[in-house]
């Protein structure tokens, strides 16, 4: 089958990767990748889109009119306007393509534009599923939790298609109860207005109300995660790893190791998880993804029940024992799905490859919606 794919939007990378994944292991597909060179796809035309003659679609709008920790501008924040305009487009090109797959952050499934893009390709003949998934659901040891939509023009609906839910879980995992893991996209927005605080880009849930123990955990975070640590069916985050890394360049600074040493998600090389990484990795410590304890025989917990009452210097001196360093961009890119290939130009900063993968997708999750998408 030719592929004639355009990208709108950033991932441009990753959706490609999750193409040609998704070709290599399922289909023959003739990939050829159009984009625009447009820096605002307001000023494309539909004349322009007609010439293209794409068959899929795939994209990410910007996320920041959604997400939970900005002011949800929605419709009204000017950064919707480019999405609005394809939107806008869509239902006029001469020959509709047949699929589409859109990725957003958590909080765009309960949004107008939302509502927006459902009654749009709804009108145009598209069948469509939504999902909130994380690439914990393939057995990768991080926490990613996105919004995705996938939809093809036809009559017939898919067979796992739930209408009016965002599915959980992918559909093979469905068969038996396929609304286990389903939530009612009509509740969704009474469920954000009382649901406890979910830190951004992960699914730890930071509602203080449990006995804080250490590190500001509760004993149910604490509980969580030795769950997922105990799960034989993921890999170890040592799989994920380089190798000859020099670590000295990616220890955690000690005057910011003491002022965040409480907000830290500590990980081991034999743990079977991690927080999102986000694009401030690297440069702030707070909620912005995992670090690494490079030290696996000191015990977390010890080292930080023996800091009260320490002056700086020695709580300094206790947490270096942990030898907590982050993790490097080419090992983010490993737990993204980037194939072992993959690299960045020599010119460009670590702080620059941080914000690239922490603005990217996870290629396997995208890869597998691709391969429902066609079937």
């Amino acid at each position: 089958m030719l592929c004639r794919f355009l990208h709108l939007f950033p991932c441009a990378a990753s959706f490609c990767l999750a193409l040609c994944s998704a070709n290599s292991s399922h289909f023959d597909l003739e990939l050829q990748p159009l984009s625009s060179t447009h820096l605002h796809y307001q000023g494309i035309t539909l004349e322009e889109f007609d010439r293209l003659s794409f068959n899929m679609i795939l994209m990410s709008p910007p996320c920041q009119p959604f997400t939970r920790i900005g002011l949800q501008g929605d419709v009204t924040d000017p950064r919707t306007n480019s999405f609005l305009h394809i939107l806008d487009i869509l239902p006029r090109l001469q020959k509709l393509p047949k699929y589409i797959l859109l990725e957003n952050v958590k909080g765009f499934e309960v949004s107008s534009t939302r509502d927006l893009l459902i009654q749009t390709i709804g009108n145009c003949g598209f069948q469509y599923q939504e999902f909130l998934l994380s690439p914990t659901s393939l057995g990768i040891p991080n926490s990613r939790l996105r919004y995705f939509l996938i939809a093809k023009l036809q009559s017939v609906p898919f067979p796992f298609q739930a209408p009016g839910q965002v599915l959980m879980e992918f559909p093979q995992t469905e068969s038996e109860h396929p609304q286990k893991h389903a939530i009612d996209a009509e509740k969704k927005i009474e469920e954000k207005k009382i649901e406890p605080n979910i830190c951004s880009d992960s699914s730890t849930q930071c509602s203080g109300k449990e006995a804080i123990l250490f590190k500001l955990e509760t004993a149910g975070e604490i509980d969580r995660k030795r769950q997922q640590d105990s799960d034989l069916s993921v890999p170890m985050l040592r799989d994920f790893l380089e190798d000859d890394v020099d670590m000295n360049s990616y220890f955690l600074p000690p005057k910011s190791l003491l002022r965040y040493a409480l907000l830290l998600d500590i990980v081991k090389p034999t743990s079977r998880r991690s927080t999102c990484f986000t694009k401030g990795y690297g440069r702030y410590l707070e909620g912005t993804g995992s670090v690494l304890q490079t030290t696996e025989d000191v015990q977390v917990e010890n080292i930080y029940r023996s800091l009260t009452n320490l002056s700086q210097e020695e709580k300094i001196t206790r947490l270096l024992m942990l030898q907590l360093r982050f993790f490097t961009p080419k090992e983010i890119a490993n737990l993204l799905g980037f194939p072992p290939e993959f690299g960045f130009p020599e010119k460009t900063t670590v702080k620059q490859r941080y914000r690239l993968l922490g603005n990217s997708l996870n290629v396997h999750v995208v890869a597998q919606l691709i391969k429902i998408l066609c079937e």
